[in-house]
């Protein structure tokens, strides 16, 4: 599994969303994340960043609305829950939510 968060510089819910992601993986992590930081349009268009931070999970933002385009921007809505967390890295690993 391709765990990979995508942030605009000093983004002030980056720290949220790294606690909240390793809390979901378990200790010891099951899964490495990726960090990178996003400064330009293109690189956020390219990459598929929907508001930062942007978790991608195999390439794709499952949180991000169909349709939405992507945006270097803050993101829009409450960042999900440690719950939400899990039940998404479970489905990426095949294993459904359970």
């Amino acid at each position: 599994m391709d765990l990979t968060v995508l942030v605009v510089p000093r983004c002030p819910h980056a720290p949220l969303l790294r606690e909240r992601l390793s809390l979901a993986l378990g200790e010891p992590a099951d899964a490495a994340v990726t960090w990178r930081e996003i400064t330009d349009t293109a690189d956020a268009e390219r990459l598929g960043m929907h508001g930062s931070p942007t978790l991608l999970i195999n390439g794709t933002d499952p949180l991000a609305p169909p349709g939405q385009p992507a945006s270097l921007s803050c993101r829009v809505g409450p960042l999900p829950t440690v719950e939400q967390l899990r039940a998404l890295l479970a489905e990426a690993r095949g294993g459904g939510a359970g």
